[in-house]
């Protein structure tokens, strides 16, 4: 079963990576919230400017990782010193999801109700900007199931758990869920499947998305707020 399994992991990551351009025509991604429908083109979006650029070691890793002849249009600052680091895996029956990964998935999405991807952060942090046709389920609905019982049992059973007569859930048709947070040094992700695990929820449907929104913008992914929008004065 895991040769069967590693080779169909094998195929499915070649076959993203022999699909060039995949990234850059991106997928629909529709999203109800609400009562209104707002469709997302979900890509590796580049300003023509960056098309332009010859790589080099003084281009790419000049100044501060980028030389100050770089387009800003190019190039992000991102903060660099936040949380502790997560491994590249956590465990060996989930399987860890790069950016193509989270793209391919979410073009599933559109016409599969059974694959769901998570925002396992605070409201407030998935209102402000989020991947396009993810659902907010915050960690702690879980993790402190007790202080929220009804959001958790409602989690669990759109998930596809049921609700049996000891209180506990079982899972005999669970759903396929991609999990992420704000970045590799972001814990949230991690304590969302420990508690949903340790709920009963199998393993094996759980793919983590381990760079998190840091990783989607670093690739300049589409979210659902413009990278060039300025929060508002209070």
């Amino acid at each position: 079963m895991k040769n069967i399994t590693f080779t169909l992991l094998t195929f499915f990551a070649v076959s993203l990576f022999a699909q060039q351009g995949f990234e850059y025509r991106g997928v629909d991604v529709k999203v109800t919230r609400d009562g209104k429908t707002v469709h997302y083109l979900v890509k590796r979006e580049r300003d023509p400017v960056c098309r332009k650029l010859r790589q080099s070691n003084e281009i790419l890793w000049g100044g501060n990782y980028a030389a100050e002849k770089v387009p800003d249009a190019c190039k992000s600052v991102f903060l660099k010193t936040a949380g502790k680091l997560s491994p590249i895996k956590l465990d060996d029956e989930i399987e860890t999801y790069g950016e193509l990964e989270v793209l391919a998935f979410l073009k599933e999405m559109q016409t599969d109700k059974n694959k769901v991807l998570i925002d396992a952060r605070k409201e407030p942090w998935f209102a402000y900007r989020t991947i396009p046709g993810a659902v907010n389920m915050p960690f702690y609905y879980f993790r402190d199931r007790e202080h929220y019982p009804d959001e958790f049992a409602y989690a669990l059973k759109y998930l596809g758990g049921k609700l049996e007569k000891d209180g506990t859930f079982s899972f005999e048709h669970p759903k396929t869920i991609v999990v992420f947070c704000n970045g590799p040094w972001c814990s949230l992700s991690r304590q969302f499947i420990d508690a949903i695990t340790d709920a009963g929820f199998p393993h094996e449907h759980i793919k983590w998305y381990r760079d998190g929104m840091q990783g989607w913008l670093l690739a300049n992914f589409t979210s659902t707020r413009p990278v060039s929008a300025k929060p508002k004065r209070k």
